[in-house]
């Protein structure tokens, strides 16, 4: 029986908002991740703690120039962002993507605008589906 891999560990709120000033700036050192963060009063020594974290959650790698560290994200947003949801469907949803969808038409999230457009794209990826299944027959 194969080993069960740990599931990635999901970002929290201040190391989420540490990601994205690295997604949008890029290769960054502790200082200008601090200047960056929007709203945020964080010591230098937290951020610096708070990249340190991350690198070993091998999300960013840093690389030592001068005296100092070079952090750069090791996911992209994009990534980042299916982990979430897909942690977040298994552990609210029991990995029900059905049950996600639905609870944010009933909670009303989605305008009716948004629900014609996932109605669109419900019925191109269904016939899709149809289409690949007629060609296996």
């Amino acid at each position: 029986m194969a080993p069960l891999r740990k599931p990635p560990q999901q970002l929290t709120r201040l190391e989420l908002q540490i990601m994205k000033v690295l997604w949008d700036i890029g290769p960054a050192p502790v200082q200008a991740v601090q200047e960056r963060l929007s709203g945020e009063k964080l010591a230098y020594t937290t951020v610096q703690t708070m990249l340190n974290v991350l690198h070993r959650k091998g999300r960013v790698k840093r690389v030592l120039r001068g005296k100092a560290y070079i952090y750069a994200p090791v996911i992209s947003r994009e990534k980042a962002a299916s982990q979430a949801v897909s942690d977040l469907i298994d552990r609210l949803f029991g990995g029900s993507v059905e049950g996600l969808v639905m609870s944010l038409v009933k909670t009303r999230k989605l305008d009716a605008k948004r629900i014609q457009e996932l109605s669109e794209l419900v019925d191109t990826q269904l016939t899709a589906v149809r289409e690949g299944d007629r060609e296996r027959d």
